[in-house]
């Protein structure tokens, strides 16, 4: 993986590019109401001219737009091509960032301190039974407490310069056995990259963290060019932990009100069941895991 090729996973033109390529090949003409005409098509989902024609749009107006040229797309414009397209809401916001990029004079800039407020990270501290951890840009790991350390990794074992959950997911082999599904965390987690990516792809520490995951993950490398993106607030996961065995938790997914960048995931059992009785488990082993850590930079 070549640093041209990094420079091009984030560059916004190429990203709406690749976007709107991803998003139309994955619809087939009987998907829109159109005549599939089989073996005489040449390639894969919708041509332009048919997105076009079904957005309301020109097909010279579409061809420019997919070919990055985004200047002066009006929100009417992109919210008729997210129709056609079937987009999420996530997939149309995401599809809003690309194109419509909010102007900035600098633009390393922009990039906001991660600054974690100390009653936060007195809070963790105080859920002694429910895991939880605070994901900043990039999927940074600010903050954590006690027992979710013990169940998901050592965090300040890590060095700070390297506490980042998508390197983690991607790099750390112990993270494959602990997901019971692990392409489906790794999905999620490739996923949360490209929302940021979409309104804050001219991030340093960004290009850097995607080119390091390409070179060294050929998963991540699978995922980021598929360009899903999705927003998920809950669910539930399902943990092969290496002491306590099978773990089943539920997660809340918070953002929080005074920078939404970054992201509180709190964790917990079903009450009585094994799980939760393996969490109290957990949680009295209270030396399992480095003492918890808060990173402010």
């Amino acid at each position: 993986m070549t640093d041209q090729s990094e420079r091009r996973a984030l560059d916004r033109k190429g990203e709406l590019t690749e976007f709107l390529h991803t998003r139309r090949a994955r619809l087939k003409p009987v998907d829109v109401g159109l005549p599939d005409l089989g073996r005489h098509r040449r390639v894969p989902g919708l041509r332009r001219e048919e997105l076009a024609q079904l957005a309301g749009v020109s097909v010279a107006y579409y061809t420019r737009l997919e070919q990055g040229n985004a200047e002066n797309v009006s929100t009417d414009v992109l919210d008729a091509i997210a129709r056609a397209l079937r987009l999420t809401d996530a997939e149309t916001h995401h599809l809003t960032h690309l194109a419509r990029p909010k102007r900035r004079s600098n633009k390393r800039a922009h990039v906001r301190p991660q600054a974690l407020r100390a009653g936060l990270g007195t809070l963790l501290q105080s859920m002694e039974l429910v895991p939880a951890y605070v994901l900043g840009h990039r999927t940074d790991i600010l903050a954590w407490n006690r027992l979710a350390a013990a169940v998901f990794h050592d965090f300040g074992a890590v060095p700070e310069h390297n506490r980042n959950y998508a390197r983690l997911v991607f790099l750390d082999p112990t993270m494959r056995t602990l997901y019971a599904d692990w392409e489906a965390k790794a999905a999620e987690t490739a996923s949360a990259l490209r929302m940021y990516a979409g309104y804050c792809a001219d991030d340093p520490e960004l290009s850097s963290l995607v080119g390091e995951l390409s070179v060294r993950s050929g998963d991540f490398r699978r995922l980021w060019a598929a360009h899903e993106v999705h927003e998920k607030g809950y669910g539930s996961k399902v943990l092969n932990h290496p002491l306590v065995g099978g773990l089943e938790l539920s997660y809340e997914t918070l953002k929080l009100p005074d920078d939404p960048e970054q992201t509180l995931l709190l964790f917990h059992a079903e009450p009585g069941s094994k799980s939760d009785e393996s969490l109290r488990l957990l949680a009295s082993w209270g030396a399992y895991a480095s003492h918890p850590d808060v990173v402010t930079g």
